[in-house]
């Protein structure tokens, strides 16, 4: 599925470019510093002939609570912009991985205080009998001394973790 990344100096955007402009200013209610274009759950916009827009967004987690006031936020955001027939679609396959995460979102989620995911996520599981697991940088001081502490955080797609050498608690964006 081609995605859209607005560029800002077209004179000349199609409706659809247009349609994902506004789509792309909601954020996350959850992570607030990130667009839900940063986060690459918003997946496609469509412009019908008559003026009509259909969103496609994918959630992080398929029992996602943020999904409902995204939703909302997104027809707040046309109807401010005058669209009348919008219609939001929540597609879950297929499923959301933090590859979709634009670099300028994963650059935000470390000046919020998030450690942003790093490393792939592996289709099919683990290939060999050693399962290593790489160190999580503390966003605050830059260590890789840290720990894990719980593996859900504050929402489901982070975990909790602490850094030893400042001592500061903070989330890490798990890779999906």
């Amino acid at each position: 599925m081609d995605i859209y990344v607005s560029d800002f100096e077209t004179p000349a955007r199609t409706a659809e470019q247009q349609a994902w402009d506004i789509a792309a200013t909601v954020v996350d209610p959850e992570i607030p510093v990130l667009t839900i274009a940063d986060l690459g759950i918003l997946r496609k916009v469509d412009v019908g002939t008559d003026g009509g827009v259909r969103v496609t967004i994918t959630p992080t987690y398929s029992g996602c609570p943020a999904m409902d006031a995204i939703r909302d936020d997104l027809y707040k955001a046309f109807e401010k912009e005058g669209y009348e027939d919008v219609q939001v679609d929540l597609v879950l396959a297929p499923a959301w991985t933090t590859d979709w995460m634009t670099e300028a979102g994963k650059q935000k989620l470390q000046e919020y205080g998030i450690a942003p995911p790093s490393g792939h996520p592996r289709a099919g599981g683990h290939s060999g009998p050693v399962r290593l697991s790489l160190a999580v940088k503390c966003p605050q001081c830059n260590s890789l001394n840290t720990k894990e502490l719980t593996r859900f955080g504050s929402t489901s797609c982070k975990a909790l973790f602490v850094c030893q050498d400042c001592k500061e608690p903070f989330d890490y964006f798990k890779v999906l």
